[in-house]
């Protein structure tokens, strides 16, 4: 097993548990304590140390009562790819943000899945003003007199058509606006919001600087999960749009962190 590489130095036993552990992690995503403990007769304590050093490898991340898959690792990703992951669930999420939209609002409409979702459903709004750096989202608009589009300028990327680089930060550094609306790639109640590309984490975060209100919205697949670039805290969030599928746990660390959360 390649697993057993990242752990030569340690005895035979300790290495079979460490391997099924990370077996276990990409088969279902997570592990508990009390479920290792019962499956190889040992003290919970033993299981916590394994779950500690496996951490301390980058091999999964620490949960209370077991660990979570590490997504350190995940990178850029395809947006085509992307389009047909979780689709009921990104529509609902985009009809729901209808609900916090009013007419004569400016909002920011981050790039992504979901968020293009909520601009398939803006076609009937009036005096409406967008400000996006997604090329997609643009151009969903074209043909529509009653809402004024601003688009940030800069580098494309092609695998999210979307707008990065220091001509994009510059052109929203002059903005403001009422609503912005992220995507993200992964959310966790005690590490935050996170993506996978650097520039597109720094650009989220100027978008937060110059809205009024914060609203995240993403599928429960994204939850507990933390992908290579940190946006911000979840101190930063004002509201959250996901599906009924969130983690009973983080639901209620968000509540209590003060986060309005929306179920579509």
């Amino acid at each position: 097993m390649k697993a057993a590489n990242n752990f030569n130095s340690e005895g035979s036993a300790t290495l079979e548990r460490r391997v099924k552990i990370l077996e276990i992690l990409e088969d279902n995503g997570q592990v508990k304590v009390t479920d290792i403990s019962k499956l190889y007769n040992v003290s919970e304590v033993t299981i916590r140390n394994d779950l500690d050093k496996l951490e301390q490898k980058g091999l999964l991340i620490r949960t209370r009562g077991g660990g979570i898959k590490t997504q350190r690792v995940r990178f850029d990703y395809q947006l085509n790819k992307e389009l047909t992951h979780h689709l009921r669930e990104k529509q609902l999420i985009g009809k729901k943000a209808l609900e916090l939209i009013k007419e004569e609002d400016t909002i920011l409409l981050d790039s992504g899945t979901t968020t293009l979702e909520i601009a398939r459903n803006l076609a009937q709004m009036k005096n409406l003003t967008i400000i996006t750096n997604a090329l997609n989202i643009a151009s969903q608009f074209v043909n529509n007199d009653n809402i004024k589009v601003i688009t940030l300028g800069g580098n494309l990327r092609n695998s999210t058509l979307s707008f990065i680089g220091p001509m994009a930060e510059n052109s929203i550094k002059n903005l403001y606006c009422d609503k912005v609306f992220l995507g993200v790639n992964g959310i966790d109640s005690k590490h935050g919001i996170s993506t996978t590309n650097i520039e597109d984490a720094y650009l989220n975060k100027l978008m937060i600087d110059i809205s009024k209100e914060i609203i995240v919205v993403t599928d429960s697949s994204k939850f507990l999960k933390r992908s290579f670039s940190k946006i911000a805290s979840i101190s930063a969030i004002d509201v959250i749009i996901t599906d009924s599928n969130i983690p009973t746990e983080e639901m209620h660390n968000l509540q209590n962190a003060g986060i309005k959360v929306m179920i579509a």
